[in-house]
């Protein structure tokens, strides 16, 4: 799962920054769009009215009678060399003018009159295709109404407009760019919210969990057939774990019969070597039929919720197997740090785990030296032999079912599984130490 989230992309990440790109994209072509539409409705000539603006105001003067004049600065000039058609009216308020150029007919009857205007936008004229324009100006002689035409260059408005009203939109920009990258990002973790439930939801699902199933309720229209065909799958998987388990289950039964009569049989031969070898052949393949029956059967335990005495239970085990320790070459015995630790548990699949146990150290404890069964007051079962131990890189493979550390071992292979198998039931812990002194496998129950 670590490696997947570091190679696959996160979805929250690719929504959240695309949609934050498209809101910001879809703002930049309103604000253009917007200047776009205004230029339609404002003057064609306001890329150029600035700077017959800046221009006249700058020029302007009155002479030592106070009489209204415009000098030829050179702004002024350039303006005039740059549009040979140029032509204006600069009006002060009081009704003094100054004119420059071959004023249009059409707006002649303006030019005593543009004083009275503050800004005009004027156009549509059948005599004429100028565009005029009328803007008022503060200069060193006071306010100065301008009507002015015949521009050859009128650039671009909308590159005006935005440039003019940067104040309006920068703002807009600045205060809306951190509340979209701050607020979709958390729209977007929410709306995946119930995605990232089932997840972990998946993630949490064991093998023998049987009838675990992934909600469909929540989850959005998208993903729901990922999670719907997930769903059939561990249907699938399901069934094929049953007819699997039920064919083990009747193959393990099938197998009592046969073995019962073949030991019948070995009974009644002479005593010898030979007898003595069959019957210990046939005791092992009985001990793997009952092994595997447990080991299926176990995935069924439903009696988990029993009051069992740990104490109780290992002190039992223990003698029962007594004798087949000591008949193996082996000293063994028992400890506990109090007379009884009462736990809920399985009665019957108890036992059968501290029983594999103590069967595993007698199989594999080299046979000799002392195996040793402790009850701590914490509910840990330790088993213990003083045998060659396990190899380092087996040591996470033993628990696994039909596993053996040596390939010719006489064990089956599914003693500690099973042990896994039936504490996992009761959700407690197996824990294993190994080395050239010795194994010791524990069981704890909380």
């Amino acid at each position: 799962m670590h490696e997947a989230n570091k190679s696959n992309p996160s979805l929250w990440w690719r929504l959240s920054w695309r949609l934050s790109l498209v809101i910001v994209a879809v703002v930049a072509v309103v604000i253009i769009g917007l200047c776009v539409w205004a230029t339609t409705r404002m003057s064609p000539n306001i890329f150029v009215e600035d700077k017959i603006s800046a221009a006249v105001a700058t020029a302007v003067k009155r002479d030592p009678q106070g009489k209204f004049q415009l000098r030829d600065t050179p702004e002024l000039l350039s303006l005039k060399m740059q549009n040979k058609g140029l032509w204006y009216v600069a009006a002060t308020t009081d009704g003094a003018s100054v004119s420059y150029g071959a004023i249009p007919a059409p707006y002649a009857g303006i030019a005593p009159v543009a004083h009275l205007f503050q800004d005009a936008d004027i156009r549509g004229s059948a005599g004429t295709n100028e565009v005029a324009s009328i803007e008022r100006v503060e200069t060193a002689v006071g306010e100065v109404r301008i009507l002015s035409g015949g521009f050859a260059d009128k650039g671009w408005p909308v590159l005006t407009l935005l440039g003019g009203t940067y104040p309006i939109y920068i703002t807009l920009i600045v205060v809306a760019l951190p509340a979209i990258f701050l607020t979709v990002p958390r729209i977007v973790r929410r709306a995946l919210a119930r995605v990232s439930d089932v997840a972990d939801k998946a993630s949490q699902i064991e093998p023998r969990q049987h009838g675990a199933r992934l909600p469909v309720e929540g989850i959005p229209k998208e993903v729901a057939p990922l999670v719907i065909a997930f769903n059939g799958t561990l249907d699938r998987l399901e069934n094929e774990f049953r007819k699997r388990q039920r064919f083990l289950i009747d193959a393990a039964h099938e197998l009592r019969t046969p073995i019962a009569i073949m030991q019948t049989r070995i009974d009644g031969m002479a005593e010898g070597q030979e007898r003595r070898r069959l019957l210990s052949d046939v005791a092992r393949l009985a001990e793997t039929a009952e092994q595997l029956l447990d080991f299926e059967r176990n995935d069924q335990a439903t009696d988990v919720d029993g009051t069992v005495d740990l104490v109780d239970l290992a002190r039992t085990v223990v003698a029962d197997l007594a004798p087949l320790a000591i008949a193996a070459g082996y000293q063994i015995s028992f400890e506990s740090e109090v007379e009884n630790l009462e736990r809920r548990g399985s009665p019957s699949a108890l036992p059968r785990a501290i029983s594999n146990l103590v069967r595993n150290a007698i199989d594999h404890g080299g046979n000799r030296g002392m195996i040793t069964i402790t009850v701590s007051a914490g509910g840990r079962i330790n088993v213990a032999d003083e045998g060659p131990g396990i190899p380092a890189e087996h040591q996470d493979l033993v628990f696994e079912p039909f596993y053996r550390v040596t390939p010719k071992s006489r064990g089956t292979g599914l003693g500690l599984s099973l042990v896994k198998q039936i504490v996992a039931n009761h959700r407690g812990q197996v824990s294993l130490k190994s080395g050239s002194t010795g194994t010791q496998v524990a069981i704890e129950l909380r």
